[in-house]
């Protein structure tokens, strides 16, 4: 009998342990930056924009991975694909942990992104060694492990800083996934790998990663006073790299994203909402914790890491609880409601910061409600596209949406680092407090828009 006729093995509970901690400890790792990441701009020395890089950078390397992770681990085996993708994750912590300024931080955060692979293919080990329900128990338990390490590094950021530096609190979560990738080589059985004629779309891969790279690197080079000419290059090169990713994609065999799906009224109005909602939540994200941590007169709080970790948790939560609270209210609701409410709700929290950012708890609470609606929105539209399309097309549609919430969250968080550096002081160099009430009026207004969406889809349908 072939290797491809062998059934996969049945597992117990220790493999699927292993594959918990294994999502816990990415999930840490994963987190720790957004409490730090005033502490990091400062040990460093870079600008709010530069700091919004090394998020970023994380982000690309999982949009551009997570569409082609599937065919990796069909092809190769399961567990064989996690397993090298860990190593490259561990790689990334440890040049991060290692890193003596932006450009290698930069290096480790593009190698730890790959750890948006390594979920999927927990799922579909998972589902290869278990029968359905107890695959969907473990499905659920691998989530709710790397959702929870998202709360353990926004918490033990701050400590771990002020204990053993900022070099530590990439090194412990690197030690701990390194760990608990070989207790998943050595507990976790092989599974067949699938042969297939498919191609991996590796040209649509690096352009889309030069696409937005180069995107982000010039908005922070914009904001640094670049001349006319620097600046009409970049543009070019952006849209140069855009459309070379778009042909590739359109001519490709077994694209890394089916473009032909956007034809779907469904899917391009999902995209389209799904962007502006990421957009508004990516400037949130950023530009909160600048201000917890800036220290200045008549605004900012000063806060240190540790302290900046527990102002965050509420958010952390709140989004958390936003996955499961998404795809109830859009089977009871609609996902257009959700957005409505969703939409609704960020505008005008974002607009009220803009004018009362006086006392900590109104960035609390601005965290946790822009946080919740976010997530609740963005869940709602993958849930309300996956059933808008054939069960076959579930795939594509939901990579589609997964590659633009991470381009909408990275572009926010670029534009609110944009905006301080633009209203940073010539003096002190530190961004002003006009800098931040534009960049909440901004996300406030950007947030607007998938109410105007919304509003123009509809009329759109109608007709």
């Amino acid at each position: 009998m072939s290797d491809t006729m062998i059934p996969p093995a049945r597992i117990g509970r220790l493999p699927i342990a292993v594959l918990g901690l294994l999502a816990l400890a990415l999930g840490t790792l994963q987190s720790v930056v957004e409490p730090a990441l005033p502490l990091l701009q400062s040990e460093l020395g870079v600008s709010p924009g530069e700091g919004a890089l090394v998020g970023n950078t994380l982000l690309v390397t999982g949009a551009v991975v997570t569409p082609v992770v599937g065919t990796l681990g069909d092809r190769y085996g399961g567990k064989r694909v996690l397993v090298r993708l860990s190593a490259v994750v561990s790689a990334g912590g440890l040049v991060a942990a290692l890193a003596p300024n932006l450009p290698m931080l930069l290096l480790g955060q593009i190698l730890q992104g790959v750890m948006v692979g390594v979920l999927p293919l927990s799922f579909i080990l998972v589902r290869k060694h278990l029968p359905t329900r107890a695959a969907q128990v473990a499905v659920g338990l691998v989530i709710a492990l790397f959702t929870g390490g998202g709360i353990v590094g926004t918490l033990v950021a701050g400590p771990i800083a002020d204990a053993l530096s900022w070099h530590g609190m990439f090194a412990l979560p690197t030690i701990a996934i390194i760990a608990t990738t070989l207790a998943v080589t050595r507990l976790m059985p092989h599974d067949p790998p699938t042969p297939s004629d498919e191609r991996i779309d590796w040209p649509g891969v690096l352009l889309l990663s030069a696409t937005l790279l180069t995107f982000m690197i010039g908005l922070v080079k914009v904001t640094d006073g670049l001349p006319p000419f620097a600046v009409g290059a970049l543009a070019v090169a952006v849209a140069a790299l855009a459309a070379g990713w778009i042909a590739v994609e359109r001519r490709a065999s077994s694209p890394m994203v089916d473009l032909s799906m956007l034809a779907k009224p469904a899917l391009w109005q999902a995209c389209v909402l799904t962007f502006v909602i990421c957009t508004t939540s990516g400037m949130v994200v950023f530009l909160l914790p600048q201000m917890f941590a800036i220290s200045a007169d008549g605004y900012g709080f000063g806060v240190s890491t540790t302290d900046l970790g527990l102002f965050l948790l509420p958010g952390a939560i709140a989004g958390s609880v936003s996955d499961a609270a998404g795809g109830v209210a859009a089977r009871r609701l609609g996902p257009r409601a959700v957005v409505i409410g969703g939409g609704v709700v960020t505008a005008a929290t974002m607009i009220a910061l803009a004018s009362a950012h006086g006392a900590e708890w109104q960035l609390v609470l601005a965290k946790t409600l822009t946080a919740f609606a976010a997530g609740v929105a963005s869940t709602a539209l993958v849930a309300g596209a996956a059933t808008a399309v054939e069960p076959k097309d579930t795939g594509i549609a939901t990579s589609l949406l997964v590659v633009t919430r991470v381009v909408g969250v990275a572009l926010g968080a670029q534009v609110a680092g944009a905006i301080l550096d633009a209203g940073a002081d010539r003096v002190t160099h530190l961004p002003s407090e006009t800098a931040f009430v534009t960049g909440f009026a901004v996300a406030g207004l950007v947030a607007t828009l998938s109410l105007l969406v919304i509003r123009f889809t509809k009329k759109g349908a109608r007709t």
